[in-house]
């Protein structure tokens, strides 16, 4: 199997970054496993997760209405485990206008996070609404339109977001929510729906975020939150208290093209020379992340340049790399959401290729 040389470490922020050896993964990837129907299209893939009977189900920013700037742009759709298009949910749902992320929780609810409405749904695996968080603006208040991004931030309100992410669960039943581009926080709500607390706030010290893009927990209960403008993830207990923080610094073959966009800068940061404020497209910076089921779960993390998906261990060893940026199989475009069923199993939603991808990843060593 061919190895590559690679830099990872989980520690306090300022850290010298050992080098080991790390494995290439060998998967196989299926562009063409979701059936959609002919008059049934995905657009940006933002979203995809898997229930308890293999069901996946796509957050897409398909099924569009409005004018070309502010449209409203969320669908979601369910797939039986050989990927034939089983149904849409909420089709015309007051909170759809801009799809974000999908998940769903061990009684096989349907959550989803909207970015565009500030809310997060929670449907029944019929797909009736059980719970919704949030609120969307009214479209009658005089000077309604996109959030500001002010500095110093407003601050956050309770039971509120402000362009929210995506959500997870510990065994109790407890939600945790990022929020999200502009709030910069985590948000714990209980079994039924009240509101405990948050923690965060913008920064680039232990607890603070900047971009709290996905999140997942373990089996301990242990918050993992992709902490994207900050190029990592941040590991808190379910009180929010500061336990951890992953790198991940993998070398990588820098004739790899960005699918858009100029690369970014490799240089590496020293105290006359900073690292960029904002890390969002830095090599390993996470966009999305998942954790397997136990017993001996792993954590997969992608980036948007240079496009791959990373294996962890939960401690922040990394097992193993693959893919890279493209429009081919096995090739991605924004990965924007990673649904991990099984430690071999995943499913890759790209924002840019339009498609989620159906990957089987050889066990490693």
């Amino acid at each position: 199997m061919k190895r590559i040389a690679l830099a990872a470490v989980f520690c306090l922020p300022i850290q010298m970054i050992a080098q080991q050896s790390v494995a290439e993964i060998k998967f196989h990837a299926q562009t063409d496993f979701f059936k959609l129907p002919p008059d049934l299209y995905f657009g940006e893939a933002a979203g995809v997760a898997v229930n308890s009977k293999g069901h996946v189900f796509v957050f897409s920013r398909g099924g569009t209405t409005g004018p070309a700037y502010g449209a409203a742009a969320a669908q979601l759709l369910e797939f039986d485990a050989g990927g034939n298009y089983v149904r849409e949910i909420g089709q015309h749902l007051y909170a759809w206008s801009f799809a974000h992320a999908v998940k769903i929780d061990k009684e096989d609810n349907i959550w989803v996070a909207d970015k565009g409405s500030d809310m997060v749904i929670k449907f029944s695996p019929e797909g009736r609404i059980l719970m919704v968080f949030g609120r969307k603006q009214e479209a009658s208040d005089e000077g309604t339109g996109p959030l500001k991004h002010v500095k110093p931030t407003l601050p956050p309100i309770d039971g509120e977001f402000r362009q929210v992410t995506d959500m997870a669960w510990d065994a109790a039943g407890n939600t945790y929510i990022s929020d999200g581009y502009i709030n910069s926080r985590i948000a714990k709500i209980d079994k039924d729906g009240n509101w405990i607390k948050s923690w965060g706030e913008p920064g680039t010290g232990q607890g603070q975020l900047s971009t709290p893009h996905s999140i997942a927990t373990d089996d301990l209960g242990n918050v993992y939150v992709a902490d994207r403008g900050n190029g990592r993830i941040q590991v808190f207990d379910g009180d929010g208290k500061f336990l951890r923080e992953i790198h991940i610094n993998v070398p990588y073959d820098h004739k790899i093209r960005p699918w858009m966009g100029n690369k970014p800068s490799e240089i590496p940061p020293t105290a006359e020379a900073p690292a960029p404020l904002n890390k969002t497209m830095l090599s390993g910076s996470p966009w999305a992340i998942c954790i397997t089921p136990g017993p001996g779960q792993v954590l997969f993390a992608s980036d948007g340049y240079p496009g791959r998906i990373y294996k962890l261990t939960l401690d922040g060893k990394v097992l193993g790399v693959l893919g890279a940026s493209g429009h081919g199989p096995g090739q991605f475009g924004w990965i924007h959401e990673l649904a991990c069923p099984s430690e071999n199993t995943l499913y890759a939603a790209e924002l840019l290729n339009w498609r989620v991808q159906k990957l089987t990843l050889e066990p490693t060593q």
